[in-house]
């Protein structure tokens, strides 16, 4: 019977306590069985917890100083799909884990419901296209050109990519509400030229995260 028609197995890899503890609450409150936690790969798989659970929440960075790649793998090996719930602070540790099969990143500064969004589409199979995973695989230099922006566009993309509307860039820069428009039409051509196209604001908000022009934590 496939995950969307009986409760959804899940399990947690984390070596925080009151984490593992929360995460079994939550998945009480929301419907999800809750079938172990431990506070490493290794203990999760010797207690064969993870047999017959759908979807692992791991932790990216553990204590016993274990690799991602090979945790992500281990897990993978056990028949489990993967989606690593961190504060996502090491770009290179993200891209390691989605590169080796992990389905998903979920950044633990979200809330419970987008986790349990997550946890759901990865358990169905789906793809899980949220800002953080989208932009840490974009963000590789096997596929990403860089677009050159000049540092004004580079000024001007942060500020719009951030939220501001183009009046309040234009404001904020002291240029004309027409100049401020012509920056960010010459930042989506330039994308746009090396294969990155930016057809909406969420495009460039990527783009911005891709190449370090706005920090990952914002907006």
């Amino acid at each position: 019977m496939p995950p969307s028609q009986r409760e959804i197995c899940v399990a947690i890899v984390d070596d925080h306590d009151a984490i593992r503890f929360a995460f079994k609450g939550a998945c009480e409150e929301y419907g999800l069985r809750f079938c172990g936690s431990a506070a490493t790969v290794s203990d999760l798989i010797d207690k064969r917890e993870v047999l017959g659970c759908d979807v692992v929440v791991l932790d990216l960075s553990l204590a016993d100083g274990s690799i991602i790649t090979d945790n992500v793998k281990a897990l993978l090996a056990a028949q489990t799909q993967v989606l690593v719930f961190s504060i996502a602070d090491k770009r290179h540790q993200v891209a390691a884990a989605l590169k080796a099969g992990a389905a998903a990143l979920v950044r633990k500064s979200q809330s419970m419901d987008e986790l349990v969004s997550a946890i759901k589409q990865v358990a169905a199979g789906q793809v899980v296209n949220n800002t953080e995973t989208s932009a840490v695989i974009d963000a590789d230099v096997s596929f990403k050109e860089e677009a050159n922006l000049s540092p004004r566009e580079r000024e001007v993309l942060s500020l719009y990519a951030s939220g501001f509307a183009l009046k309040q860039v234009a404001h904020e820069l002291k240029i004309s509400d027409s100049t401020a428009k012509e920056y960010i039409d010459r930042v989506r051509i330039k994308y746009s030229s090396v294969g990155r196209p930016t057809s909406s604001k969420t495009d460039l908000l990527l783009r911005a995260i891709e190449d370090g022009i706005i920090d990952e934590g914002q907006p």
